[in-house]
């Protein structure tokens, strides 16, 4: 399984969004740091959930970062977050 399916995945298990985009933006960072050949090092969630509704913009990004915890410590360099 891709980082790609496994973000979604944990991300709709987690919150089942009313919508959710995970982008792969690895090539717009080639040769910057953490970039590795293949992809899959960086990149940008755009989500709405009704569990993320009324929290704080740092709570809905420790919620949406604990449930990524594991690809963060592993292959994801960076990731951009968008609630909405």
């Amino acid at each position: 399984m891709s980082v790609k399916e496994t973000i979604t995945d944990k991300l709709t298990a987690a919150f089942s969004p009313t919508r959710l985009e995970v982008i792969d933006e690895s090539e717009q960072h080639h040769g910057h740091a953490g970039w590795r050949e293949g992809g899959e090092t960086h990149f940008r969630v755009k989500i709405s959930s009704p569990g993320l509704a009324g929290l704080s913009r740092v709570e809905r990004h420790r919620q949406i970062m604990g449930v990524l915890q594991a690809e963060l410590a592993g292959p994801v360099h960076a990731l951009a977050i968008e609630v909405n």
